[in-house]
């Protein structure tokens, strides 16, 4: 494609004569003229009446002129996206999670990394996707987020993987119910009450159901479900009381649901996964940073929360623990 050449004629549509337009391009007046000709030749039709010394554009002219503005205005598009790409970066962020964090812990991840005092032009354009961990690990594989969050128990073939956070579960209870006065809760103590359960295939149930089999300790089972924040709503509930991670029981902590330490170790593991061979762009780099950082802050919150102690109100509903 003749660019040089049409960026000339533009010129000299604009500025009515060659003199002009070679002042506009900062060229001299017969490399106009060349530039010209060598267009025309191209064209094989002439753009300019040449009368007395003068040029005059042909309706061809015109109409080759309207399509050069909308060629241009589309290079003037590609050229503001090349400064912003260099001064910014890609600035669209696709995030893919499973409930656990994607529900409360990446919307205070994302308000660290959006703060009030970032500038609109700096401002990434960020979709968040909460779906189960299968549908996390599809969406990953097929491109369609940067990368994802998901617990353990599926496969992670064709991804590249780690592990983001390996947590220490934690017991949630009704607000105000008696064993929420505990320091640390035994095993014993969970078989005593209704169980709100994790699905069957969770890994983290496996873990719990391993450990408290190991000394003969069997939960009464009243309801199972798919997520922690199920369990944490049935809890609130008064349904019963049950282990989660404790990223989701801290989201729920603050409306008033009792987190309490266990005896045992029951981890809940969140993987972080994204497409093999895939750049990160600068953007979600900030992101996981952010969220490393809003991770840590979580922990210490929920050291300050499993400290206090809900006291057994009659009130039904008992009062926030953080």
């Amino acid at each position: 494609m003749l660019w040089r050449e049409l960026e000339i004629f533009r010129a000299l549509m604009a500025a009515g004569s060659a003199a002009k337009a070679a002042v506009l391009m900062d060229i001299t007046q017969p490399a106009v003229s060349q530039s010209l000709k060598k267009l025309e030749t191209a064209a094989g039709f002439a753009l300019f009446n040449r009368l007395r010394g003068r040029l005059h554009p042909t309706p061809e002219a015109h109409a080759l002129l309207a399509e050069v503005e909308r060629s241009f205005a589309g290079m003037g598009s590609i050229e503001h996206r090349m400064r912003s790409l260099r001064r910014f970066g890609v600035n669209t962020l696709s995030i893919a999670s499973y409930p656990a964090f994607g529900l409360g812990f990446i919307p205070r991840a994302l308000a660290r990394l959006l703060g009030p005092d970032l500038r609109n032009d700096t401002r990434p354009q960020v979709s968040l996707q909460v779906s189960s961990s299968r549908d996390v690990g599809e969406r990953v594989l097929a491109g369609r987020a940067d990368f994802g969050l998901m617990a353990d128990e599926f496969p992670t073939v064709g991804l590249e993987h780690s592990t983001f956070a390996s947590l220490k579960g934690v017991a949630v209870l009704p607000p105000g119910h008696p064993l929420a006065r505990a320091a640390v809760l035994q095993p014993a103590q969970l078989a005593r009450e209704p169980f709100l359960a994790l699905n069957p295939e969770d890994a983290s149930r496996r873990r719990l159901e391993r450990v408290l089999g190991e000394q003969g300790v069997q939960l009464q089972v009243v309801a199972e479900m798919p997520y922690a924040a199920n369990v944490c709503e049935m809890a609130m509930n008064g349904l019963g009381i049950g282990v989660v991670n404790p990223i989701t029981a801290l989201d729920y902590s603050r409306q008033g649901l009792s987190i309490r330490p266990l005896s045992v170790d029951v981890p809940f593991v969140c993987l972080l996964v994204m497409t093999p061979g895939h750049q990160l762009s600068a953007v979600a780099k900030r992101c996981l940073r952010a969220m490393r950082e809003q991770l840590a802050v979580d922990q210490a919150a929920l050291k300050v929360v499993s400290k206090s102690l809900a006291p057994a109100s009659g009130n039904g509903r008992g009062r926030p623990v953080a």
